[in-house]
Order: structure tokens, then sequence, then C-alpha cells
């Protein structure tokens, strides 16, 4: 008998990807913890080990294939002892599916919306856009029985619908509503939500030839869906301050001096003003409990660690892998994760759980000579913290000018659960940890 081996889920969000690599040709014996493909996700190039046993039957999808839909047969195996026959050539409806093949990351239930046999809801304003009085009760009836207010003539107190005139239309012998001539201002229609330009619409504007049309990898195009996303409904907010780094680039220097060295002359750790930003970003967050927050419809989830999220760009885009415990790990150890993240981000072989969550991120463009910048909030966030270049600028200090080192931080929040007054409470508390940086080694 055939199994149907399925694209894998290997993360929650994923809805498709490209099948990068076969490790196994038709025919092959495999057992449990062979590696048998490799999975390029939107974030990462991931190996997808079989956890039943089996021969290889036929292969579905080549090496290469783009855009593979998750729970798409890619390929069935046989039992041991059967021959790859006619029957094994293709996959068939009657084929027995199973998910078990490859181990997909669950990700979330979907809930089935719930059947109702309630009626139609009756809307409780007529067309022409003027108020129906009509009590509370009355409204709720009306809803259950389908009736539409508007066509009913209120018996109560200034024209008021109540209960009795419910009671009259379920018998029939409700009164109708008299017509009136609307004096009011009708409402102006909902503008609908624009919608980008076609691809036909923007190659009219260039002659042909005068362009290379490169074609959108899997990474460029679920970037460009979430920045969408995030932009249209997370209602941004920002906020920024000045920041002096003089007293941290000391430290900084003093810390890497005092590394220990191998023979070879190479220090245990390397700290950069990044990992820095990280920790003191992370004691802010654990400083400003309610801002280390993550919004739902049903409530909001205040995070018990500062999970910080660091943007790394890659070959075709960016990833956040996230530093967890942030607040509690030395700044060695926070660089020695970093380093390792970025090697492994650059080669796409992160795994899910190393840059799915966290509570918050830092992105710094600092080392590109960026002033300042507001990054976009990644989901499920409800901030991000833009770090620009350290810049000497004149200061007035003790009334007379002064030269110092600025570092502007930019703060984006999702401002349903982090308004400005709470946001200005974590930038300040940023600030103390970066302009007083000893405070990070206590």
């Amino acid at each position: 008998m055939s199994t149907n081996i399925l694209m894998p889920a290997l993360s929650p969000t994923m809805e498709e990807g490209n099948l990068a690599k076969w490790h196994v040709k038709e025919g092959d014996r495999i057992k449990s913890g062979d590696v048998i493909a490799e999975i390029e996700t939107d974030k990462a190039t991931m190996e997808v080990e079989a956890v039943d046993e089996g021969i290889l039957g036929k292969i579905l999808v080549p090496e290469g294939a783009q855009g593979v839909k998750v729970n798409a047969v890619i390929a069935t195996m046989l039992d041991h002892g059967e021959g790859k026959g006619p029957a094994q050539e293709t996959a068939t409806p009657a084929a027995k599916t199973s998910p078990a093949t490859i181990a997909p990351i669950p990700g979330p239930t979907p809930v089935a919306a719930p059947i109702s046999s309630a009626r139609p809801a009756v809307p409780a304003t007529p067309a022409g856009g003027s108020r129906i009085l009509a009590s509370p009760l009355a409204r709720r009836l009306a809803k259950d029985l389908g009736v539409n207010l508007g066509a009913l003539r209120g018996s109560g107190p200034h024209g008021r619908i109540v209960k009795a005139d419910l009671d009259a239309a379920k018998s029939g012998n409700a009164a109708p509503a008299p017509v009136e001539r609307s004096t009011s201002v009708p409402a102006p229609a909902t503008a609908p939500m624009a919608s980008a330009p076609s691809d036909q619409q923007i190659l009219k504007l260039y002659e042909p030839g005068s362009y290379d049309l490169i074609p959108h990898d899997n990474i460029r195009k679920i970037i460009a869906k979430r920045l969408v996303e995030a932009k249209q409904t997370i209602p941004h907010f920002y906020l920024s301050i000045d920041t002096e780094i003089d007293a941290l680039l000391r430290l900084r220097t003093e810390i890497n001096e005092a590394a220990p060295r191998d023979r070879e002359g190479t220090p245990a750790w390397k700290v950069s003003v990044n990992d820095m930003i990280i920790k003191a970003f992370a004691l802010a967050l654990r400083a400003v409990p309610a801002a280390n927050a993550t919004w739902t419809e049903g409530g909001m989830l205040i995070h018990k660690h500062a999970d910080v999220g660091v943007a790394v760009a890659i070959p075709g885009g960016l990833i956040t892998p996230i530093v967890r415990n942030a607040e509690e790990k030395r700044l060695s150890a926070i660089s020695t994760e970093m380093k390792d993240f970025v090697r492994r981000a650059k080669d796409r072989k992160l795994a899910p759980h190393e840059y799915q969550g966290g509570s918050s991120a830092v992105s710094n463009l600092g080392m590109y000579g960026v002033k300042d910048f507001a990054a976009v909030i990644n989901p499920p966030h409800s901030s991000i913290l833009a770090v620009g270049a350290g810049i000497e600028r004149p200061v007035a200090r003790n009334g007379a000018v002064a030269i110092a080192t600025i570092m502007t931080a930019t703060l984006s929040t999702d401002h349903r659960a982090v308004d400005g007054a709470l946001g200005a409470t974590l930038l300040s508390s940023f600030k103390r940890f970066i302009e007083k940086p000893t405070a990070m080694l206590v």
C-alpha cells in the first residue's frame, strides 16, 4: 500500500515553500530519521526527516519547484516488500495520506464558524439615514423576528417603537410607517480602499528594454505581504529620543580589552555597540513591564521576559532572530549568540523557533551612517526600536558648548498596546541604561 508524502508546514505561518533538494531517489529504502529533502521557506532552508520506514515510490514534485502549497502531495512511499509497479507511478485519490511521514510543525488550529439558524440581521437605520426611535427590547425582538423596524409606525412617546408594535407586527396588524421626505444631508459614501497599479499598468510607463525584470523570490513575496499587513492593521505611533553614548563607548572598550585570549591571541568575546543596545532595551522592557506587551483582541499579553528580536540583513531580505531572556544575559553571551545568529541567518539555517515570537525588536542602521529612521513593527510585537549612528554633535553643557557623541533612537509602537506616555517611559528607561551603561553590568 502506498502513502502520500505531503509538503510540510515548517512554521505556523507557512503557506507554501520551495522544494530545494531531494536527498533520496525513487526506489531508495528510507528509515526513520533519514533526511529525505530540503525545503526552502520564506526565512530558511530546512532539512526534513522521515518518521516512517518504507521505499520511496514516486517523486511527484521535482527539485527546484517553487511555490509548492502546504499539504500538497510531493511523493509517494511504499511499504517494505512492495515493488514499484504501475499502480505507484502516480498518486491516486485512494492512496493513504500519511501526514506523519514528514512531521510538520503544527500551526494554529482553525476554528470553524458556528452554524446559526437565526434570521438575517435587519438594519436598525432606514435607507434614508435617519435614526429609528425604538426601545432596546423592541430592537432585540425585531432582530429575533427578522422585522424591519423602518417599516413600522411607533406607538410610544415621540413615535418610539415599543414591544406592543412588535407584537402587532408578529400578528400582522402593525401600522405601516409614514412616508416622510428626508431633509437630512445623506452621509457620504465610504471611499473604497485604493488598490496598487497592476503590473501591466506599471510596465506601460517604461520603454521595453530599458529595464531588467527580476522575479520575486519567496522571501521577498512574504516580506512584502507582511509589511503591508503590518501597516494596514497596526496603528503605528512614533517617539524619538537622543542619547549620549560616550560613556557606553568607553565601557565597551574596557570590556573588550578585558576579554581573555587564546594562544593565537583571539579574544573570547568582542562586544559591539549593537549588543549593548540589545541589553539596554531588554532591561528597559523589564523596568517598564506594561510596555513589554502584545495586543490580542481578547486581551493584552504582558510578557515575563524580554525576548528581543534583532533585524539581520540577508540576501534578498531580512530576518529577526530572537535573543531570549535578553535582560538576564551577560553582554558577552549576547555577543556570542548574535554572531552565531548572523552567520546562520545568512546561510538560511535558522530554525523557526529561533525567529518566531518575541516581545519586541531592535533594528540598527547606524553602521551605514543613517542618522535616524522609523521601523515597521513586526507582528506579533507591539514595538520596535530603530537605532541610528552615533554622531559627534555640539551640545549645551553647564552654559557652554561641548562635543558629545549622540545617537538617535526612534520607537515605533502599536498604539493599541503602548500609548504615548507609556512609550515615552520606555524610551526614558532605555536612555538611562545607555548613558549610565555600568548599570547593565549589575
